[in-house]
């Protein structure tokens, strides 16, 4: 990867975690510290569906040959779960077809191909965080459209990484802090279920450690989440607190709030692989939330 010429592709660049790489790669740091000085000289194209279909092979052939990235990180996917169980096609096309247009033009190209997966491609029904090499067995259509991808990738490029997340939160478009913040002080309560588990997890920490592995040639599967588990309901009172918002926070179980996708029980990671080859510094959840809260206020995101 020539240093000075490094090209780089981020595809779903509108979203939470699209928006954290431009920030970092425009600054050169992420909040937990600077980012790979390679990065500085880098040409960076960011795209979206609006203006290219990646699971259309012609499209993304066009706009990938016209680049000619040494790196395409991959943020695009359908992110609805409740929308995957009804719009299937929808699912296939954003979860599974787009990654292996992208993974098969990278492999053409010699380019590094970074994936970002989910916590869903595992049943959630283990008691104890899931490891990397922990068997999938999704039952959402979303995890099931996903793990597919993950199986396109690894099967078309050599040279690529699947970085499995959750509970992500980042500064732009909508997520579950800003969600509780909102309903918070509309309603003076909320109710959050708090039989489900798993790792809240910071869109600039997950950016920083993409950044950090596609530096590398450690090419594979990934976890990469904020360090520690709560349920949704012991991330709703932190957020509230933190906010400062008068409100009361009521637990409630899954049965209790029915949705027409089954959320995992219990969907903690591991990040082992990370922790074995270029760190983890991945922080607590509690601290990489404190953080966000202190310059979502002063960006006047959350008021």
């Amino acid at each position: 990867m020539g240093e000075a010429g490094m090209k780089i592709l981020i595809t779903g660049a509108h979203g939470q975690l699209g928006h954290e790489l431009k920030s970092m790669l425009e600054s050169g740091r992420a909040e937990i510290g600077p980012i790979d000085p390679a990065y500085q000289h880098a040409e960076v194209f960011y795209k979206d569906m609006d203006t290219v279909d990646f699971s259309d092979l012609a499209q993304a052939r066009a706009c990938v040959e016209a680049i000619k990235p040494d790196l395409v990180i991959n943020c695009a996917a359908m992110t609805n779960v409740n929308a995957c169980e009804t719009e299937l096609d929808a699912a296939m096309k954003a979860n599974a077809i787009l990654p292996m247009n992208l993974a098969a033009l990278c492999q053409e190209l010699g380019a590094k191909f970074v994936h970002t997966s989910t916590d869903y491609v595992f049943a959630g029904d283990e008691d104890s965080p899931r490891w990397e090499w922990d068997h999938t067995a999704p039952v959402t259509a979303y995890g099931k459209s996903k793990e597919l991808g993950e199986q396109y990738v690894r099967q078309a490029c050599a040279k690529s990484f699947i970085v499995r997340t959750a509970w992500l939160y980042g500064y732009v478009g909508n997520n579950f802090v800003k969600t509780m913040c909102r309903l918070a002080k509309e309603n003076g309560k909320v109710t959050v279920v708090n039989d489900q588990f798993g790792n809240p997890t910071s869109a600039n920490d997950l950016a920083y450690h993409i950044l950090k592995l596609a530096r590398t040639e450690y090419y594979g599967t990934y976890h990469c989440t904020n360090e520690g588990t709560c349920s949704w309901y012991d991330f709703a009172k932190k957020i509230i607190e933190l906010a400062g918002i008068e409100a009361e926070v009521r637990p409630c179980t899954t049965a209790e709030y029915p949705t027409p996708a089954k959320r995992p029980a219990y969907s903690s990671l591991e990040n082992a692989m990370l922790r074995n080859t270029v760190g983890n510094q991945m922080r607590p959840w509690e601290d990489a939330l404190v953080m966000y809260m202190e310059n979502a206020k002063q960006r006047g995101i959350i008021e």
